[in-house]
């Protein structure tokens, strides 16, 4: 099981502060997270960044970031400000 931890406009758009999910990979569990919160999140999950227990998964496939005994992902919309 692996838990989402949503920040800011993810945090806003999902109605929760963090989601467990069961999936292999990160595109798994996103597809879940998409099925399980609709549009508004859908829309903000794409222009989010991940960070999979600490390691940012960056612009690799998240078919390929697994998920096998992670503890969390930081779930990182994009921040305005300085």
């Amino acid at each position: 099981m692996t838990t989402f931890r949503y920040w800011a406009a993810a945090r806003a758009a999902a109605g929760t502060t963090s989601d467990d999910v069961d999936a292999g990979t990160l595109a798994e569990a996103l597809e879940l997270l998409r099925g399980r919160h609709g549009a508004r999140l859908t829309a903000v999950l794409s222009v989010c960044a991940f960070v999979v227990d600490g390691d940012p998964a960056g612009a690799r496939d998240h078919a390929t970031v697994s998920l096998s005994g992670a503890a969390l992902v930081d779930v990182l919309p994009p921040f305005a400000g300085g």
